[in-house]
């Protein structure tokens, strides 16, 4: 028997689409736990949330997956807005109270 994969929406939170689209960019584990100041063991945790979630079974899989449903983008073209990596997010912050 061939078991058929659901064809419902997969609804990520931000903080898992924030670790898939640091996954498809090819950071480890840990450096996406350093990116978003976070354990490596609650990224693991992502990961494996998400992999179920998605229905996916490794890293290239859910990047295939990501790419395919739109939830990262590699070129800039036709892309969803993916919430900022922490570090980002503090950046403009920093930048939009310094022209304050």
């Amino acid at each position: 028997m061939t078991q058929s994969k659901s064809h419902t929406p997969v609804s990520l939170s931000d903080r898992e689409l924030q670790v898939v689209d640091l996954i498809a960019t090819g950071l480890t584990n840990q450096e996406i736990a350093e990116q978003l100041e976070i354990s490596k063991r609650t990224v693991d945790n992502h990961i494996s949330n998400i992999l179920t979630k998605t229905e996916t079974e490794n890293r290239v899989a859910l990047v295939s997956w990501a790419l395919k449903s739109g939830k990262v983008c590699l070129d800039n073209f036709n892309c969803c807005t993916l919430p900022k990596p922490l570090e980002q997010a503090k950046e403009q912050q920093m930048s939009l109270e310094s022209s304050n």
